[in-house]
C-alpha cells in the first residue's frame, strides 16, 4: 500500500512537471478585433484667422489730420467720412488756379478778337496785290504799243526821207529844164511845193519818232513803278498773312492755356476733395493708424490711415501646410478648427484655395491653404491663431485593422495550411510589405487567430492613418470581430515598425479619426 501510494505520488509529480512544461512551451497571442466603420485620413496645420477682404484706406494728399470720424470696431458704409485733412492749403491752391484760368480766358478773348480781323486784312491785301499786278500788266501792254508806235514812226521817217530825196532831185532837174525852157514855170513851182511838203513831212515824222520814243520810255518807267508797287503789295499781303497766322497761333496758344488751366483747376478740386477720407466699402474698422493733429505725407507712398474688413461674418483661415502633406490637400476638403480663445468649441469650414506660392522658414517649406469659416456670431477675431484638421480622405464601411499587425511574424509551425500563390512571400519570413512602410496601394498580410491557430490573410491597403488602416482582402476573408494578432508571448511584435510609422505620420501632420462599432 505504501509502495502504491509512493508510486502514485511520483506519477502525479511527473505529470505536473510535464503539464507545467507543456504550458510553458505554449504561445499566447495578443489580438485586436477587426472593426468595420468609417476611417478618415487628416492633416493637421495651424494658421491665422483673417478677414476675407481687408481694405487699407490711405490718403492721396499730404497734410495734418484735423478730424477723426470713425474709430475701432465702427461699422461704416461706403462713402462715409472717416477723417478729414486740413484743406486750407489746397483751397488756396484752388483759388489761385481759378484766377489763372480767368486770366487765360480773358487773354483768349482778346486774341480771338484780334485774330478775327486777320482774314479780312488778308483779303484786302491780296486784292491790292492783284490790282498792282493788273497795273503792271497794263503798263507792259502800253509799253509794247509804244514800241510798235516808235517802229511805225521810224518807218514813216524813212519813207519821208525817200520822198524828200525824190522831191530834191525833181526840183534840181526842174531848174535845169526850166532854164532850157523845156518845162513851164508852174511845173517848177509845183515841184518846189512838193519839196517843201516833203521836208515838212520828214520833220513831222522825226517829231513823231521822238514822241513815240518818249512815250516808250515813259511806259518802261511806268512798268518799273507798277512792278515795284505789285511787289510791295505782294509783300504786304505776305506780311498780312503772317500776321494773321501769328494771331491764329496766339489764339490757339490761349485756348491751350485755358485747357491747361482747366486741368489744373480740376486737379486742385480733386486735392480739396481728397482731404475728406471716405470709406470705399461697407465694413468694420479694425485698425486706425492716425490721430488728430498728426501729419501724413503722401509724397513717396500712400500712408495707411484705416483698415476696414469688408465682412466679418465669414473669416479666412490661412493655414501653413507642410510640404509632405500639401499634395493631399485639395479645394473642397472639410476642415475643423479651434482657437485658443474657445478651446472647447469647434469651427467648421472647407478649403477654398491651395496657393502655389511657397514659404520657406529655416529650410521648412510650407504652402498656404485658405479655409473659409462661417462667423455669424463674431466669435472669431482677426489675428487669432487657429489649429485645424483637414480631412483629405474618407471611407465608409471600411474593414479596419491596426498597423502593428502588418509587421507581426509568427513562429514556424503555428500557421494553418494554406496554398501559396506564385511569387508570394512565405508567412514565416519577415517584412511582407517590402520596405516595412505601410503605404496606400501596397499589399501586406495579417494573421487571424482561430483558437490558437493562425490564418494568414493577404490584403490591399487603402487609407492609412496613425495607428489603423482600411484594407481589402486579396486572399482569404476578414470579418468584423476577427482577432488580428499584433504580438505574442515570445515578444514577437512590430514595435519598431509601428514607432517608425508613427514618427513619420507625426512629422507630416497626418492623423486619423474613426467612427464604428466598439468606438
Amino acid at each position: 500500500m505504501l509502495a502504491a501510494v509512493a508510486l502514485l505520488c511520483v506519477l502525479a509529480i511527473v505529470a505536473s512537471i510535464v503539464v507545467i512544461r507543456a504550458r510553458a512551451g505554449a504561445v499566447a497571442y495578443t489580438t485586436v478585433p477587426v472593426q468595420t466603420g468609417s476611417l478618415a485620413q487628416t492633416v493637421t496645420a495651424s494658421g491665422t484667422v483673417n478677414p476675407q477682404n481687408t481694405i487699407d484706406v490711405g490718403t492721396q494728399v499730404s497734410g495734418t489730420i484735423s478730424q477723426i470720424d470713425a474709430d475701432y470696431n465702427a461699422h461704416v458704409k461706403k462713402g462715409q467720412v472717416l477723417a478729414r485733412i486740413d484743406p486750407t492749403t489746397f483751397e488756396e491752391a484752388l483759388q489761385q488756379t481759378q484766377a489763372t484760368l480767368a486770366q487765360s480766358e480773358a487773354q483768349a478773348q482778346a486774341s480771338a478778337a484780334t485774330a478775327s480781323g486777320g482774314p479780312a486784312s488778308i483779303v484786302a491785301a491780296q486784292a491790292q496785290a492783284a490790282a498792282a499786278a493788273a497795273s503792271t500788266r497794263a503798263a507792259q501792254q502800253t509799253a509794247i504799243a509804244n514800241q510798235a508806235a516808235v517802229a511805225t514812226a521810224q518807218t514813216n521817217v524813212t519813207k519821208d526821207q525817200a520822198a524828200l530825196v525824190l522831191a530834191q532831185q525833181t526840183v534840181a532837174r526842174d531848174t535845169q529844164l526850166l532854164a532850157q525852157g523845156y518845162i513851164a514855170q508852174s511845173q517848177a513851182d509845183t515841184d518846189q511845193s512838193s519839196l517843201v511838203a516833203a521836208q515838212t513831212a520828214l520833220a513831222g515824222a522825226r517829231a513823231a519818232v521822238a514822241q513815240a520814243q518818249a512815250q516808250a520810255s515813259a511806259s518802261v518807267a511806268q512798268i518799273a513803278t507798277a512792278s515795284a508797287t505789285a511787289q510791295q503789295q505782294q509783300a504786304q499781303a505776305s506780311v498780312t498773312s503772317a500776321t494773321a497766322a501769328n494771331q491764329d497761333a496766339t489764339q490757339a496758344a490761349a485756348v491751350a492755356a485755358i485747357a491747361i488751366q482747366q486741368a489744373q483747376v480740376a486737379q486742385a478740386q480733386q486735392n480739396v476733395q481728397h482731404t475728406i477720407i471716405t470709406s470705399p466699402i461697407d465694413g468694420t474698422v479694425i485698425a486706425r493708424d492716425v490721430s488728430i493733429g498728426e501729419t501724413v505725407a503722401a509724397s513717396l507712398q500712400t500712408p495707411t490711415l484705416f483698415a476696414i474688413a469688408q465682412d466679418l461674418t465669414k473669416m479666412e483661415l490661412d493655414l501653413a501646410v507642410g510640404e509632405p502633406d500639401i499634395g493631399h490637400v485639395t479645394a473642397g476638403d472639410p476642415v475643423t478648427s479651434s482657437v485658443l480663445a474657445y478651446p472647447n468649441r469647434t469651427f467648421t469650414g472647407v478649403v477654398e484655395q491651395v496657393r502655389q506660392n511657397p514659404t520657406t522658414v529655416n529650410n521648412v517649406v510650407t504652402y498656404t491653404a485658405v479655409v473659409i469659416v462661417t462667423n455669424k456670431d463674431g466669435a472669431l477675431l482677426p489675428g487669432m491663431t487657429a489649429n485645424a484638421t483637414i480631412q483629405v480622405a474618407h471611407v465608409d464601411n471600411a474593414t479596419i485593422v491596426p498597423l502593428t499587425a502588418f509587421s507581426y511574424t509568427p513562429a514556424a509551425g503555428t500557421i494553418a495550411h494554406t496554398t501559396r500563390t506564385a511569387g508570394a512571400t512565405p508567412w514565416g519570413a519577415t517584412a511582407s510589405t517590402g520596405s516595412g512602410a505601410v503605404t496606400v496601394g501596397s499589399t501586406g498580410r495579417v494573421f487571424v487567430d482561430h483558437n490558437g491557430t493562425l490564418t494568414p490573410v493577404r490584403v490591399t491597403i487603402g487609407i492609412v492613418a496613425d495607428t489603423e488602416a482600411a484594407v481589402t482582402p486579396v486572399h482569404g476573408t476578414l470579418a468584423a470581430g476577427d482577432q488580428i494578432v499584433v504580438s505574442d508571448s515570445r515578444g514577437a511584435s512590430a514595435h519598431g515598425a509601428a514607432a517608425s510609422t508613427s514618427t513619420r505620420n507625426l512629422l507630416s501632420g497626418t492623423t486619423t479619426a474613426r467612427n464604428g462599432p466598439g468606438r
